[in-house]
């Protein structure tokens, strides 16, 4: 029997690293495949949750055709309930999502704790399809509903100081079996300057595709930037602070050499241990090829003059 030392293999023979990171999904892929040739379509899942009325805003919505129910809410980062693509949706189902409040704080006019439904109320919600990039190469395009941010920052009024706005999500290990590890400091914080939270791309959302959030996905209240890597997407929202100075956000804290301030979508900076060139569509087929990735994820045009005159490879 002949017995082959590592050595003897040549690179190509070798399973990518990005491969087998993901072999679950790999192999549910390579299963689903093969399953497609001798059975009939499975008929894709239902949408579950609280209809929402929110028309959709063509200005702002990609006509790219969006991820599947079970793509959007079945592949996930969300390290509160576990940091496999599959740990949010089967964890996160207890959380306690009503009631849900959201306290005000920092350098702003209106301040205190709100329930939910008091501090969205004044807004009507809308649908935005919007692109979602995260760090580790993958994408989807996802039916997001929610009220424009900038429409809730100017009802806050912040003071003149306020140059950022910081969003801290719920911390409850009781609830969240991931924070009982210490893989990120806890709780998840995200933040952003006061003009790209008024931009109006940037979304407060309370759904997706036409119902309330599912737990996995950041219910009640999550942050959607769309032209910033998913990392900056805070979940599960308990406090909004506006503040003078910039303030620590979680992975920026956790590894600075690898998850900047601003994360935006820039393929030229390179994560230091893969590139962001290219991106793999969730969804796409096992063989897909993958596709450049996009300056600003796409939406260059809309957002370019926010940094104007900065070195986007310094303050990435």
């Amino acid at each position: 029997m002949l017995i082959r030392r590592p050595a003897d293999y040549r690179p190509s023979e070798i399973t990518p690293a990005e491969v087998y990171a993901d072999r679950r999904r790999f192999i549910a892929a390579a299963l689903g495949l093969a399953a497609s040739s001798v059975l009939p379509a499975a008929r894709a899942a239902t949408p579950t949750g609280t209809p929402l009325t929110a028309p959709r805003n063509p200005k702002f919505s990609t006509a790219e055709t969006p991820n599947s129910w079970d793509d959007v809410t079945g592949y996930n980062n969300y390290y509160e309930f576990g940091t496999d693509k599959s740990d949010p949706a089967a964890n996160a189902g207890h959380l306690r999502v009503s009631p849900w409040t959201v306290t005000v704080a920092g350098e702003a006019e209106l301040r205190g704790t709100f329930a939910l439904e008091d501090l969205i109320r004044p807004h009507p919600l809308e649908e935005r399809v919007y692109r979602l990039r995260c760090v580790e190469a993958w994408s989807m395009v996802i039916p997001w509903v929610g009220l424009p941010l900038g429409d809730l920052v100017r009802r806050l009024k912040p003071t003149s100081r306020a140059k950022y706005v910081a969003f801290t999500t719920l911390r409850d290990p009781t609830q969240m079996p991931g924070q009982r590890s210490s893989v990120l400091d806890w709780p998840y914080v995200e933040a952003l300057r006061i003009d790209e939270a008024t931009h109006p791309l940037a979304l407060l959302a309370t759904g997706v595709y036409g119902r309330s959030l599912p737990n996995q996905n950041g219910a009640p209240l999550r942050l959607v930037v769309p032209w910033k890597y998913g990392f900056k997407s805070g979940k599960a929202i308990v406090r909004i602070e506006f503040m003078e100075k910039m303030p620590a956000t979680t992975w920026n804290r956790s590894g600075p050499e690898e998850y900047g301030f601003y994360a935006n979508v820039n393929p030229a900076v390179d994560h230091p241990r893969w590139s962001q060139k290219t991106e793999r569509r969730i969804g796409a087929g096992l063989f897909a090829a993958r596709q450049p990735t996009l300056p600003f994820n796409g939406y260059g045009e809309q957002v370019a003059s926010l940094y104007a005159g900065m070195d986007l490879r310094r303050y990435f």
